[in-house]
């Protein structure tokens, strides 16, 4: 045999799967062609394309969440080293320790862990490393105890899989409690699943033994809540949540010598407010015993309990003896206030940027709008007075003043009037949308104005616009609908910082920003509002506008995850970004500000300068369209014409070919759409990449019809292929020679699969047929 005539596959089938499994590896430890990323979603105009995702050849697991090794192979044309530096940079991602490369002679293996003598060496195939030797190499190498031991081979709760990097969390987080590490500080983006990842460790550590009892903390009900109904579902039964409400806090009516907290249950929800408060009477938290709990998690750890001042922070230092874990997707890192500080180095880091690369995370485009009058600033006249009757006082007033000292009617409308006017260039109205805004009055005052402008929709759906706020108890009871994907109303939120974080809307489209953002930890966390992907919806990415400048953030150096594009509309431009080119619930936004406000209806606002700009993966500001995009990516996959031409013609199957194209991030179904509907994929290739004319399947197949094949056959076999000719024309079949075709109408009123292909004279006569006739249809190329 000679093995530089084999495929890559077959070098798998053939030499390496065997290797393995002589070695003692079982079916359930190997993962074959595992992929551990979606791909990235790339966003042209509106059309979501995904790249290609990572996908390892091989990973052999010791258990089911502990992954040893990757293997990764190339076909005897290549060097048996040639797959490691991809195995080494998987590896890094998976947090595997052993490595190895094979093209069928032998292996190359790569020991991370740094214990080997040597860390690169050849093995014969069949000194290929069991399970276990692997494991006391890497047991010893960490150096762990039977105690450790124990708890990180402890298997996953429930019935959901962790994402990779949700395993790397648990597994590190787990290792590090068991070796007894008091604070654990897990940095995860928005999105990303850190109550799922949080609900892993409690469970590893419960079934290890080495926690009983767990108190979970978060600062506002709808946490709680979706963390209840949703990831801890398991744990109903031993599940609670502490508040006066659910009677696991007795009200202060009863007797003092009651005891005020049931104690019959083992992992409790609580908000801190249930539990402490200035006054001594409400910091129930006293009536258990400082060792009560094992294990402390603290939800959205940057919002103040590392805080040394914070009332919150007490908690966390009565119940000093658990072992606590802050989760957060922005550690917080101020002179005052510090994280790590509090919890340590993060024992792992899953960034924004790391979410969207793989795919996990939707990306997202934004419009940023210039008013004229936050360009200019606003200067009252002489003895100006307000709509009130106060008389202005005489400054220049500028966009930090407006909706603080000075209200401005016009410009509150022409916000509003820019929102709507999205929503319907966009072609749907129903686009879940969230405004941020100064504080509550403002946030009245826009849920005022959208309401003036959208009447058609408010006499339909009483609740299409809302304020959601923490004064506004009839907006409050809206925010489960909001959040509920299922639910079409309220679609336009007004709001100040309630919905900042923490508050899981999957389906929201839309960010919209008419207040400064100073902090970074609050800006990334407004972005996350959006970054979850909605597949079922259709969403896959969202769009930020952005009226008071606070993207600039996007361009500061501690921002992980930049836009895909930025649009800057001018003048009478349309605010939607071209296609071609491109608990109580508590709310911080006091309305008091201590200083005299002004309210003026004012003169006409409007929108000036326009500028369209993408940000590539590199993060490198370019300016590219859909067809420029398309362009490249087919000239990486091929070249040159010839090259496409001679891929095309060598493919028994055209589907493959295309499948190649896909893979490559490029869905050539979904840039039809847009560019070239009508034409043949083959068509579509050619004229985006090499600038071909293009030729519709139309005069495609009325060329073909005019070739002399047709006449080669009976009147049932010409049937056959003028009808494959007629579904080529009409639906855009390539793949002629698949007989599952023959299944589908008009055939299945021809005959059976079986006798049509007879009419050729037999299978090989059949596909002989069909060949040539995809030769005609393509002749005139080349």
């Amino acid at each position: 045999m000679n093995k530089k005539t084999l495929s890559e596959q077959e070098i798998r089938t053939q030499f390496i799967t065997p290797a393995i499994q002589q070695a003692g590896w079982s079916p359930e430890q190997i993962r074959e062609e595992w992929t551990f990323t979606q791909g990235r979603l790339i966003i042209r105009g509106k059309v979501a394309m995904r790249g290609k995702p990572k996908r390892a050849d091989y990973v052999l697991h010791y258990r089911p969440n502990l992954p040893l090794a990757i293997v990764e192979a190339k076909d005897n044309t290549h060097e048996v080293g040639a797959g490691m530096q991809q195995a080494l940079e998987y590896a890094e991602i998976l947090d595997i320790p052993f490595v190895f490369s094979s093209n069928g002679d032998g292996f190359i293996f790569h020991d991370r862990t740094g214990q080997s003598s040597v860390r690169e060496r050849w093995l014969a195939l069949t000194e290929f490393p069991s399970p276990k030797e692997l494991w006391t190499r890497y047991r010893a190498a960490r150096g762990w105890t039977a105690t450790v031991e124990s708890a990180v081979l402890q298997p996953y709760g429930g019935t959901k899989e962790p994402r990779y990097y949700q395993r790397v969390a648990v597994n590190r987080a787990v290792e590090a409690i068991a070796r007894g590490q008091k604070r654990v500080l897990l940095v995860m983006a928005t999105g990303t699943g850190k109550t799922q990842t949080a609900f892993q460790i409690i469970w590893r550590l419960r079934q290890s033994g080495l926690v009983h009892r767990v108190l979970f903390l978060a600062d506002r009900n709808v946490l709680v809540d979706q963390t209840m109904v949703n990831d801890f579902r398991p744990f109903q039964g031993v599940m609670a949540k502490l508040n006066t409400g659910t009677g696991t806090i007795a009200r202060e009516t009863m007797a003092e010598r009651e005891r005020r907290v049931d104690t019959a249950y083992e992992v409790y929800l609580a908000l801190y407010q249930s539990l402490t408060g200035p006054e001594d009477r409400q910091k129930v938290y006293r009536e258990l015993s400082p060792g009560f709990f094992d294990l402390v998690i603290i939800d959205e750890c940057h919002r103040g309990s590392a805080a040394e001042d914070s009332a919150w922070r007490e908690i966390l230092e009565y119940f000093t003896e658990a072992t606590q874990i802050g989760l957060t997707a922005t550690p917080k890192e101020t002179e005052y206030v510090s994280n790590i500080q509090y919890f340590g180095d993060p024992v792992y880091t899953y960034s924004l940027k790391q979410g969207i690369d793989d795919g996990f995370l939707a990306p997202y485009k934004v419009v940023r709008v210039h008013l004229d009058v936050d360009i200019e600033g606003y200067q009252p006249r002489a003895g100006e007075h307000d709509l009130a009757g106060q008389e202005i006082a005489e400054r220049l007033y500028t966009q930090r003043d407006f909706d603080r000292t000075l209200v401005i009617d016009k410009r509150t409308e022409r916000v509003a009037a820019t929102i709507t006017q999205y929503l319907k260039d966009s072609g749907d109205r129903f686009q879940k949308t969230i405004i941020f805004c100064v504080d509550t009055d403002h946030a009245e005052r826009m849920r005022r104005a959208l309401v003036n402008l959208n009447q058609d929709l408010i006499n339909q759906y009483p609740h299409y616009i809302m304020r959601i706020t923490g004064d506004d108890p009839d907006g409050q009871k809206q925010l489960d609908a909001f959040i509920d994907p299922e639910s079409l109303t309220p679609v336009l939120v007004t709001t100040s910082r309630l919905l900042s974080t923490g508050v899981d809307v999957q389906t929201c489209r839309l960010i919209v920003l008419d207040r400064e953002v100073g902090s970074m930890t609050e800006f990334k966390q407004i972005i996350g509002r959006g970054t979850r992907i909605h597949e079922s919806s259709s969403k896959f990415y969202f769009t930020i506008m952005d009226f008071r400048g606070a993207t600039n953030h996007f361009f500061d150096p501690d921002f992980d995850g930049p836009p895909i594009q930025v649009y800057e509309p001018h003048g009478e431009d349309p605010v939607i970004p071209p296609d071609e080119d491109y608990g109580e619930f508590e709310d911080d936004s006091s309305t008091d500000t201590g200083q005299t406000r002004y309210h003026i209806c004012g003169g006409p606002v409007d929108v000036v300068l326009e500028q369209v700009r993408y940000l590539d993966n590199q993060g490198n500001l370019v300016t590219e369209s859909l067809r420029d995009y398309s362009r490249r990516t087919l000239l990486k996959e091929f070249g040159s014409l010839d090259r496409f031409l001679q891929r095309w013609n060598a493919a028994a199957r055209k589907q493959a070919v295309l499948d190649e194209i896909v893979e490559a991030g490029l869905p050539l179904d979904q840039v039809a759409e847009v560019i070239g509907k009508g034409l043949d994929p083959f068509d579509l290739v050619c004229h985006l990449a090499f600038g071909m004319p293009p030729v519709t399947r139309h005069e495609r197949a009325q060329r073909a019809r005019q070739a002399a094949i047709l006449t080669q056959y009976g009147p049932q076999a010409r049937a056959v292929l003028e009808a494959l000719l007629q579904k080529y024309e009409d639906d855009g079949l390539i793949d002629f020679t698949d007989p599952a075709v023959l299944r589908i109408k008009p055939f299945a009123q021809m005959g059976t699969p079986v006798g049509l292909v007879k009419s050729f004279g037999g299978r090989d006569a059949f596909e002989k047929a069909v060949q040539a006739l995809q030769k005609a249809l393509y002749a005139e190329v080349g």
